[in-house]
């Protein structure tokens, strides 16, 4: 029987994937419909396999697989940057999209593949539809990639493949099979790109800070990779150990990732670093108004904490006040989009590399900050936590910051895309820093009407989506580079369906609602 919470989350994914097919039509339409039928079958084996305990891997519960949503994020995303280049006749982004969105569908293909094999009996009907899905697929492959394009993207395939096997027996229940196609192959991407650029770096393409979000990430994961290791034939708690550690982090960071970003730059990473940070009077005042904000949100988790040991040990952070740093994120991104978005997107890189290594610095237990950060954010923890790892933190900065990072400013008129596309930087802000935090608070407080099949609530999901409109009038109140050109239906539209895709979705709603926004508005 078809569950019909995962039915109606379905039915909106194909919503979006009809809507932007509507406005952007051409041999990947095809692929991509393919793609989502058969990730349709192919979810629901997947579930089947989760709730018999059949996956190879241990995946987060109380979650379905996610597949369909997931795998159309990453085509989707290719198939409207490569349109919006090929209409500002910017042909080496052009062939970006293209391979883009080649890759987000093997992958995903991959995935459902992945499930049909291992389940038993084999679903006759699923396997039909999904060899000739990666037929459709591959056949578009074959006459819109060239050779090289065609390497790039088989080395992402094996790259993802290398790192889930890893990451998925390192990390058990952290993700569910469309979490982790979407990280993994998120960070699969990166790494593909970044070895490119390295061997390609006298060409002189990309951008300064474009090169420094690459290295960052590749950094903190191969840290990662390298500690998890290292900890498995030694006691990471002694000291010696957490010396070892920030020792190993400072000779890693200074002996590899910064010749590499050297390598790739051609200057001094912490002299360009520190000559960004501090170029203008205006970022100045950001970083000191940031650097507020950071102190408050502390302030919040030392004064929660000191709340639990006097009421309770079992005390737990209400949903209000872990929405509670939802609004300072948006406080913190919403100056940076209007006033400084480079500045924005170099310090978002920061945060995520600092929110990584604390991160670590938590699980692997190091001294002497280790423990307290596990007992500090144990507070702060709900069902999506319930792996080794905490991640709602890091999916939160992620979903505020993808609309920056992955905004195709090279291909924007002016800095900006016309019409809907002028909001797509502030898609994170709309979907999870507006609509998830008021859809949470007002359907937690007020909300009495479920959705059929979930715990969210009507009134919830009608308050995001009107808080959402007041939020892009007051866009284009402050911000003068946004023009909508008369496309508000458009933006109506964008905003109901991810608002109603929040209301359904099991997924971390914090990294696939901003993406689906985006894409809806690129389209």
């Amino acid at each position: 029987m078809l569950d019909k919470a995962v039915l109606v989350e379905s039915l909106l994914v194909f919503g979006v994937v009809l809507s932007v097919h509507a406005v952007v039509w051409d041999r990947f339409s095809w692929c991509a419909l393919a793609l989502a039928l058969q990730a349709f079958y192919a979810q629901f084996k997947w579930d089947r396999l989760l709730r018999q305990g059949g996956a190879v891997f241990q995946f987060r519960g109380a979650a379905n697989s996610g597949l369909l949503p997931a795998s159309m994020v990453i085509p989707l995303l290719g198939v409207v940057t490569k349109e919006r280049c090929r209409a500002a006749g910017i042909v080496y982004f052009e062939r970006f999209g293209v391979v883009v969105a080649s890759t987000g569908m093997l992958l995903a293909l991959f995935l459902s593949v992945l499930a049909v094999g291992i389940t038993k009996p084999v679903p006759t009907n699923t396997c039909i539809l999904t060899g000739v899905a990666g037929s459709v697929i591959i056949y578009t492959m074959k006459h819109s990639l060239t050779v090289s394009e065609v390497i790039e993207v088989l080395e992402v395939l094996l790259i993802f493949v290398y790192l889930s096997m890893i990451l998925l027996y390192l990390l058990p229940r952290c993700f569910t099979p469309g979490e982790a196609l979407l990280v993994l192959g998120g960070v699969s991407f990166v790494l593909n790109q970044l070895i490119k650029r390295s061997l390609n770096v006298v060409e002189g393409r990309g951008d300064p800070i474009d090169f420094f979000l690459l290295v960052a990430v590749v950094g903190v994961v191969l840290l990662g990779l390298f500690f998890t290791v290292l900890f498995t034939f030694m006691d990471s708690a002694t000291w010696i150990s957490s010396m070892f550690f920030h020792m190993m982090t400072a000779v890693l960071g200074l002996g590899v990732i910064m010749p590499w970003l050297y390598r790739l730059i051609q200057r001094n990473p912490l002299f360009w670093l520190l000559q960004f940070l501090f170029q203008t009077q205006t970022r100045l005042y950001l970083l000191v108004y940031w650097t507020c904000l950071a102190a408050s949100a502390c302030g919040v988790v030392f004064y929660q904490n000191a709340k639990r040991s006097s009421e309770s040990k079992k005390h737990q952070a209400s949903t209000i006040t872990r929405k509670y740093f939802h609004f300072i994120v948006v406080a913190t991104y919403v100056p940076g989009l209007i006033y400084d978005r480079q500045l924005l997107y170099v310090a978002a890189v920061l945060c995520l590399a600092v929110f990584v290594f604390l991160e670590y610095v938590r699980y692997f237990r190091i001294k002497p900050f280790g423990q307290t950060l596990r007992h500090l954010l144990s507070l702060f923890l709900d069902e999506r936590d319930s792996g080794p790892l905490i991640l709602t933190h890091i999916y939160l900065l992620l979903g505020m910051s993808l609309p920056v990072w992955l905004f195709p400013r090279s291909c924007a008129p002016k800095g900006s895309l016309p019409g809907a596309g002028a909001l797509v930087p502030y898609s994170g802000v709309l979907a999870v820093g507006v609509g998830d935090t008021i859809a949470s608070v007002f359907g937690s407080t007020m909300g009495e009407i479920k959705w059929p099949g979930t715990k969210k609530t009507f009134e919830g999901t009608m308050t995001a989506i009107f808080a959402q409109i007041i939020a892009v009038a007051l866009i284009l109140i402050f911000d003068s580079s946004v023009n909508l050109n008369s496309s508000y239906a458009w933006i109506l539209a964008s905003v109901s369906l991810v608002s109603l895709l929040e209301a359904y979705t099991t997924q971390i709603d914090n990294l696939l609602l901003p993406l689906y926004l985006q894409i809806m508005l690129m389209a």
